[in-house]
Order: C-alpha cells, then sequence, then structure tokens
C-alpha cells in the first residue's frame, strides 16, 4: 500500500470483556501488582516486532523512532542477515534479539511490554497466542486471523493471560478517517444516506497474498477489510447482512483459489447500504459518504500517507504528514500505562472475521446472509 500501493496496511470505546479467572493467591497478587506498578511507571514501554517484512521492518519499526510512549526494545526475525542494520539503527542489546526457535524465552524479557505480530495472516494465531502465553500485551496485524475459530482462540489466549490485545487497524488512528467519523456523528451534512469505497491493488504473482493457505482468502481479507471496517467505524455500528459478487477470474495461474475481484454490500441499520469493492487487478482506492445536505471523500482513503479531503460545499481539512502506525502504538501503550482497553480490540477482530465469513458465504452462494 503506501506509496507502492501495496497493503499491510463495533466497538468503540469498549475493550476485553470482564474476564472470569479463580482469585489468586495474596503473593501472587503482590508480585503481579508490582510488575504492574514498574510497567505503569516506565517512560516509554518497550515493543517487540515480530516479523521484519516490508510493514514490520519498513514501517513499524521507523514509526518508533518517532512515538511518544513507547520504543523499538526487541527484535524477532527469521532472517539473521537483517539483525546488523536493526541492531544498530534501533540501539538494540543483543538480549532482545530473537528468532523464532528461542521466542518462547522472550517471557524473561523485564524490558519487552508489548509484542506486535506482524507477519502473514496464517501465522497470527500461533505467535499472538505465544506472546499471551509469554506474559506480554499484543498488537496483532490485521486481519486478526484466517477463520472465526483462530480468532476466539486468540482471545481466550489473551482473557487467560490477562494482558490487553489490540489489532492494528491504523486507520482509526489516522486524521482524516477520525474526521470523516466526526462529520457523520455531528451530522454536519445530514444524515448519511449511502456510504461508496473502493481498495484494490495489484499484486505481483507469487506473492504470498495470492496463497489462500497463507492469506485466507483473497482482496477481501487483505485490502477489502478497509472498506468494511469504514463503513462500521463511519456509522458505529455492523451490518445486519450482506450480499456480494465475484467474477471469472482473468489469470488462472495468479489467481488459483482466491477471488480476483469482489464487490460486496453491508445493510447497515437504518436502511444505509455501504457499497465496497475490492480487487487485485485496480488500483483504486476511495471513500464516499453521502449525505442528505452534500458529500465528503477521502481519496486515496487507506493509505499510508497522502490522504486527500474533498467535499460538495468545498469544506478544506489538512493536516501534516504524520504516522498513522505511530499514533496506534503510542495509543496502545498509553492504554497499557493506564490500564485501559485498547481502541481497537481483538473483539472488533472477532467481529470483523465473522463479517468477512459472511459475505464469502454471500460470495460462494449468491445469498443475502443475515448476521
Amino acid at each position: 500500500m503506501a506509496n507502492k500501493k501495496t497493503r499491510r496496511e463495533f466497538i468503540y470505546n469498549t475493550g476485553l470483556a470482564a474476564l472470569s479467572v479463580p482469585l489468586l493467591s495474596s503473593i501472587q497478587q503482590r508480585s503481579s501488582s508490582t510488575k504492574n506498578n514498574k510497567t505503569m511507571n516506565k517512560e516509554k514501554l518497550g515493543i517487540a516486532i515480530v516479523g521484519l517484512g516490508g510493514y514490520g521492518g519498513g514501517q513499524l519499526a521507523p514509526a518508533l523512532l518517532k512515538t511518544t510512549n513507547c520504543y523499538l526494545a526487541g527484535i524477532v526475525t527469521g532472517t539473521p542477515s537483517k539483525i546488523p542494520t536493526f541492531k544498530e539503527k534501533y540501539n538494540i542489546p543483543d538480549k532482545n534479539i530473537y528468532n523464532y526457535e528461542n521466542f518462547a524465552t522472550i517471557k524473561d524479557n523485564p524490558d519487552i511490554d508489548i509484542i506486535y505480530i506482524a507477519l502473514p495472516n496464517h501465522l497470527h494465531k500461533e505467535y499472538t497466542i505465544k506472546a499471551f502465553e509469554a506474559g506480554k500485551h499484543v498488537i496483532c496485524e490485521k486481519p486478526m486471523a484466517i477463520t472465526v475459530e483462530d480468532s476466539m482462540a486468540m482471545m481466550a489466549a489473551a482473557k487467560k493471560a490477562k494482558k490487553l490485545f489490540s489489532i492494528g487497524y491504523r486507520l482509526h488512528y489516522d486524521a482524516y478517517n477520525l474526521e470523516a467519523v466526526r462529520l457523520v456523528k455531528e451530522k454536519v451534512y445530514g444524515e448519511v444516506k449511502s456510504i461508496e469505497t473502493v481498495f484494490s491493488i495489484m499484486p505481483n504473482k507469487g506473492e504470498w497474498r495470492l496463497n489462500k493457505k497463507i492469506a485466507g482468502g483473497g482482496p477481501l481479507m487483505d485490502v477489502g477489510i478497509y472498506c468494511m471496517q469504514a463503513v462500521c467505524y463511519l456509522l458505529g455500528t455492523e451490518p445486519v447482512a450482506v450480499t456480494a459478487q465475484t467474477f471469472p477470474v482473468t489469470d488462472k495461474e495468479k489467481f488459483i483459489d482466491i477471488e480476483e475481484t469482489i464487490d460486496f454490500q453491508m445493510e447497515m441499520p437504518g436502511g444505509i447500504v455501504g457499497k465496497c469493492r475490492s480487487s487485485y487487478s485496480e488500483a483504486q482506492c476511495f471513500l464516499q459518504v453521502n449525505c442528505e445536505q452534500g458529500w465528503f471523500r477521502l481519496e486515496p482513503a487507506y493509505y499510508y500517507g497522502g490522504i486527500k479531503f474533498t467535499s460538495s460545499d468545498d469544506r478544506k481539512f489538512e493536516v501534516p504528514r504524520f504516522s498513522q502506525q505511530g499514533a496506534q502504538m503510542d495509543a496502545m501503550a498509553l492504554a497499557v500505562k493506564q490500564n485501559k482497553a485498547s481502541k481497537t480490540p481483538g473483539e472488533m477482530g472477532v467481529r470483523d472475521m465473522k463479517i468477512i465469513e459472511a459475505i464469502y458465504e454471500a460470495m460462494n452462494s449468491g445469498k443475502r446472509i443475515s448476521i
């Protein structure tokens, strides 16, 4: 996504559900309290990134050079050749550098407070659960998992560990998308009549996102989730039903077991319809909200930067470029320090996996699927 147009890129003000666990012994309680106090007193919390690919290494790590509440304290990589560069650039000590074989030992490292899972989709469940087992708070990239079942297992691990769980929905921290939410909430253009949004990219043949076993699906799982998310966060609610359509693939060697293009419609409360499209054979990215008294549009809407706002009344909105990822991680670190829920909690990820599965069911059956 970003400038290269590649990705890695309702539950508002809620977080993890109340936990129902046996009472700890007084010794355990004192130990936990001491540990929590140490965490809360830290000026900056330490984040370890698991996976140093284009997103983890190219977006998350640089953003942590400019964050206020957190810093890059450690890395987990299976590529030894990457270590010297990260070690030098981010001043990471040897004891905070891990691979996938010794990852479990991160539990003994007090420098690491939060683990960010930036791996391909099929590995989200495994390493999120391992991170919780290590006693760390977790941010997991979107989509949360490749099945609803996996996402529920991840939530269970979060509750067992009694740690905060956040999904990497960076646009909840983006000024332009937040302005769009404000315009809807305050009815600046009157009631919303419909929402139209597209996010499509053109990955190269052979990329992991084209492999269903790794990605869990096609463009819906990758970039279509942004369109789905936008409809939900703009309206502050979730769909009552969905319909979806796909089309014959144009390249059977490239698109073997995933959709190439998908159109899907989200029926929202009040009769509002979110019309969404996602494809791996186009390059489009916009969000338009049509209201009683006008419209406004973000184009591009979901990139890391360069988002632009236009409207029917030529309203101006522009902010200096900033890191969405940095804002997202700072918010998570602050939530941990204040013992508050994440703005984009694991429950939101579970909800979205349920919607995604419903959209795929609608696509495959041709039926309207209630949620």
